[in-house]
């Protein structure tokens, strides 16, 4: 087992699950395109398109920004990195918001004469996803620092190794 890991890089059950979603997404590329195959070909050029040269650079500009303006300087007390609790509600909020844009903003013509549903509550409910996406980020955050304060101060209460009571 521990050869497999290492030469692998991670468990069998890992390795499965791989497999198992590389024969889904192939099963459903295979229908896909018996179905529609110029329409998915378009959409997967540009979506290629739209990512590569749109959306990359435009949040990675966004994301080394933020860095710029949020660093602060050195404190005692240790810091956990605080970027990852920003960038994961943000994607997960913005992934929400392309999905489901068409609704978001009220596009969907079809929508509402299908199903009969109103469109007027998909922005609240977006934006109230991306609010406690953002709040449990925090919390999380907050609880992050706590943790590391605590064992800096519990560190620093600690005598050094050989400066203890004398025997």
């Amino acid at each position: 087992m521990a050869r497999f890991v290492r030469w692998y890089g991670s468990g069998p059950l890992h390795l499965l699950v791989l497999i198992a979603s590389f024969a889904i997404t192939g099963y459903a590329l295979v229908r896909l395109f018996a179905v529609r195959p110029l329409e998915v070909a378009i959409w997967f050029v540009g979506a290629a398109i739209l990512h590569d040269l749109i959306l990359l650079p435009l949040y990675s500009l966004a994301d080394l920004s933020t860095q710029a303006v949020l660093r602060h300087r050195a404190t005692r007390m240790p810091q956990p990195s605080w970027i990852n609790y920003l960038r994961v509600p943000t994607f997960l909020s913005g992934v929400l918001l392309l999905v489901w844009f068409p609704l978001v903003f009220a596009l969907s013509t079809p929508y509402p004469g299908a199903t009969r549903l109103s469109m007027d509550v998909y922005l609240g409910r977006w934006l109230a996803v991306t609010a406690v996406l953002f709040a449990a980020s925090a919390v999380a955050f907050a609880l992050k620092l706590r943790r590391v304060r605590r064992a800096a101060r519990a560190d620093e209460e600690r005598p050094a190794p050989g400066h203890g009571a004398a025997s």
